[in-house]
């Protein structure tokens, strides 16, 4: 945002990103001919403006149904294969794989009610014809005490019933929230807590939260925004401006994303994501181009001609959009790198903020000069208090005693602010993530309720078990001796495994029915004569031709607990030697594998992630300010505060320091994609704060010479422009935290602080002080002489 916020012009070499005096030409012709053209053909611009925006504003709404709760599996991981392998071919399970939890508040197994009871649900479940079941296994399909128990709590009104469902994943996303309403409308009155659980389920649920906080996001937001773009501008017409161009980027985005979603994959995640972002991006970059643009039309006289907005807008397109433009490609570069990230929840967010800040700048530089030739001097309708002269700078004296209080003990104030923001990173160190699970959806949902139900009366792990599914090239039944003795040896390691509470699979009542080869009576003339319940289990753990075995691993805490994916490492270390025998292959999936997959993947993409942002922001800033060490101070400042940040999200999202108060939900960990989104949304965000001040500062340096009074001078042009889009973002992200689920809280908050870090600490005491005392070596570059004082 490098905005020059007075009216002076600045000279070829500073005052913004600009390549250099002989590109200076160019840039003029086209802020010139974009002027003319928009004068002429406002009206019909402004008309395509609202059909387009009407057009995309349709097409927003229908963005919710076609997003993805999934997005996390790795390709060609174990997680995704075993998840694969277990769609077809079994009892229970299907393309998409559910558990009907049924709680009964009014009776309990000793009364035959209740068995009636929970038949009638599952008769109502099966039989609904939008949830396609296949088949069926739990209590309902049991006959035997011993076999019901496994499928029934341990208070005894608890009833679980495994489901499979022809329902693609997209399509179960849709409709599970509307079977689950209408199972509880149907039976809370009854005393029956009735539950869908699956993941299906849970990102069914999470899409429809999505849509309801980001609509009450939208509520708080768009109304906090136009209060302070009214504080900053002071005049309805430029706040109501203004905020019509962070709607229209949003809407042009969700728009798009629409369409792409129709054709691939995008996480239900990147709507909230591309919303808080585009509100932020879209009103900060209008904030400087309206007001650099009113100070040019005061610049004008007081009766401005439309010659004359047409030379004011040409003036603030040579300044502010090209500001605009070079500030957006720095983020759409910077977001970029999160392509490299080989998970599709990640890919999806970053395609989104990459699409939402190329429309901010289009809207900004192309959309908002229409409107621009519009209002003309009407810009300043509705206007609040007095009105300031151009280039009044008493706004920034107050700035300049800050500045120069900071500058004459540098090295108190760097380690003051230091100190202060390595305390809020030392939290950081115990940042742990992984992928989200039920706990995304607060506690009165009817989905979380089944989570919790069925992890309160069957073990805190039995909601999301360690799936280890066994393939061979033969039928199991037409295995050698010693095949099946290396199965065997595997299903009782597993179950002997340290943080193991149970295993289950069919294997232990298989040899109740013959010891030496239990997978023996799996042969289709031995299995049509085996009891009704062992048939049933054979169905939902064997495969229909007999070659795909699954054993699950029951932990004793939660998928993402360390106690669990550490049960997961010896699972994996145990299964090992029968995956190297010769017609095996053995997949460890669920849950926790799923997260433990897409973590490495995202710590593997870390280093290369930041090291190319770190690179190309490097570069931008070497480009920019011709300065060696300049560009290294700013990546060091930024990595402080981004460290300061994740500590801040450690203390309370981990460790639930406020999180009562707030109104968040404490969690073991932080979702595994926030960091990495963090670091280059902030880091884009930091950058665009940094250039937007040092351009100014470096303008007055090359004006002067003068090391001290041209920071002075420099922040006291930008500050309240800083600060008042400090503020803007700040009201964007954490009205976004409050009303999100839990990945967009942590998010909005991350955002929140790490941009008011900026904007304070970093901005007001750090910058200075380290300016100060690096001197002359903050604009030094090979082969470039430093200017004398007054040089022009």
């Amino acid at each position: 945002m490098t905005e020059q916020t007075t009216r002076t012009a600045a000279p070829p070499s500073g005052g913004g990103p600009r390549s250099g005096p002989g590109d200076r030409g160019y840039v003029d012709r086209l802020a010139g001919g974009t002027a003319r053209l928009t004068r002429r053909r406002r009206r019909p611009l402004a008309t395509l403006w609202i059909v387009l925006l009407l057009v995309a504003g349709y097409g927003a709404t229908q963005l919710a149904d076609a997003l993805s709760g999934g997005g996390w599996y790795v390709t060609g991981s174990d997680s995704a294969t075993a998840a694969q392998r277990v769609t077809r071919g079994f009892e229970g399970r299907g393309a998409t794989s559910l558990t009907l939890v049924v709680r009964d508040t009014r009776y309990d197994r000793a009364d035959p009610a209740f068995d009636e009871r929970v038949r009638g649900v599952v008769d109502r479940v099966t039989r609904d014809p939008g949830l396609r079941v296949t088949g069926s296994y739990g209590y309902t399909t049991l006959t035997g005490d011993r076999a019901r128990g496994a499928f029934t709590g341990e208070d005894g009104r608890t009833a679980l019933v495994r489901l499979g469902s022809g329902l693609d994943d997209g399509t179960a996303r849709r409709v599970l929230p509307g079977i689950q309403e209408g199972l509880s409308d149907a039976y809370e009155r009854q005393g029956l807590r009735v539950s869908l659980v699956s993941q299906a389920a849970l990102w069914g649920e999470v899409n429809h939260l999505s849509e309801r906080g980001l609509l009450r996001a939208e509520l708080i937001t768009l109304p906090l925004i136009a209060l302070v773009l009214l504080l900053l501008f002071r005049s309805v017409a430029a706040a109501l401006a203004s905020l019509l161009v962070g709607v229209t980027s949003v809407a042009f985005t969700l728009g798009l994303l629409a369409v792409l979603a129709r054709h691939t994959e995008l996480s239900v995640f990147v709507q909230n994501a591309a919303t808080m972002l585009g509100l932020g991006v879209g009103v900060d970059y209008s904030l400087f181009v309206i007001m650099r643009f009113k100070d040019e039309l005061r610049a004008e006289g007081p009766d401005p001609s439309a010659d004359a907005v047409e030379r004011a807008v040409a003036r603030t397109l040579r300044t502010s959009g090209e500001t605009v433009v070079a500030s957006g490609v720095t983020i759409v570069a910077a977001m970029s790198t999160l392509f490299l990230v080989d998970l599709n929840v990640i890919w999806s967010m970053a395609l989104g903020a990459v699409v939402v800040v190329a429309f901010s700048i289009l809207t900004s530089v192309l959309l908002l000069p229409v409107l621009l030739h519009l209002l003309g001097p009407r810009i300043e309708w509705g206007a609040i208090g007095r009105r300031a002269a151009a280039g009044k700078p008493a706004r920034g004296s107050r700035w300049v005693g800050v500045s120069r209080a900071v500058m004459r003990r540098p090295v108190a104030f760097l380690l003051i602010s230091l100190v202060a923001m390595g305390a809020l990173a030392v939290p950081s160190l115990r940042l742990e993530t992984f992928t989200p699970d039920a706990r995304v959806v607060p506690t009165g949902a009817a989905v979380r309720e089944g989570y919790d139900t069925a992890k309160e009366q069957f073990g805190e792990g039995s909601a999301a078990p360690i799936q280890v599914v066994v393939e061979s090239d033969a039928p199991l039944w037409q295995r050698s001796a010693d095949d099946s003795a290396r199965l065997l040896r595997l299903h009782d390691e597993l179950a002997e495994l340290p943080g193991a509470v149970r295993v289950d699979s069919v294997v232990d009542p298989l040899r109740r029915v013959d010891g030496t080869r239990p997978f023996a009576a799996l042969a289709p003339r031995t299995a049509a004569a085996l009891p009704a319940d062992l048939r049933g289990a054979v169905r939902h753990f064997v495969s229909a031709d007999g070659r795909t075995l699954v054993v699950e691993v029951v932990g004793g805490d939660t998928a993402s607990s360390t106690s669990v994916r550490d049960l997961l490492e010896s699972v994996r270390t145990a299964s090992a030697p029968l995956a190297a025998a010769d017609g095996w292959r053995v997949y460890a999936g669920g849950e926790t594998a799923e997260g433990v997959d897409a973590n490495e993947v995202i710590s593997d993409s870390m280093l290369p992630v930041v090291g190319t942002m770190l690179a190309v922001i490097y570069l931008l800033l070497l480009l920019t300010f011709r300065s060696v060490f300049l560009p290294l101070s700013a990546i060091l400042m930024n990595l402080v505060s981004m460290a300061a940040t994740y500590g801040v999200l450690v203390l309370v999202f981990q460790d639930g320091w406020g999180s009562g108060l707030l109104g968040f939900d404490r969690s073991d960990n932080l979702t595994n994609f926030v960091p990495v989104l963090l670091v280059t949304l902030l880091f884009s965000l930091s950058t665009d704060y940094e250039v937007f001040l040092l351009s100014r500062v470096r303008e007055e340096y090359l004006a002067t010479g003068d090391e001290t009074d041209s920071v002075a001078r420099g922040m006291a042009a930008t500050a309240p422009l800083i600060s008042g889009a400090a503020v803007l973002m700040v009201a964007v992200f954490t009205a976004f935290a409050f009303a999100g689920i839990l990945p967009i809280q942590q998010i909005g908050i991350g955002m929140a602080v790490a941009i008011a870090l900026d904007a304070t600490v970093i901005r007001l005491l750090v910058v200075p002080a380290s300016m100060r005392l690096m001197n002359r070596w903050n604009w030094w570059m090979p082969g470039r002489r430093t200017p004398a004082p007054g040089r022009r």
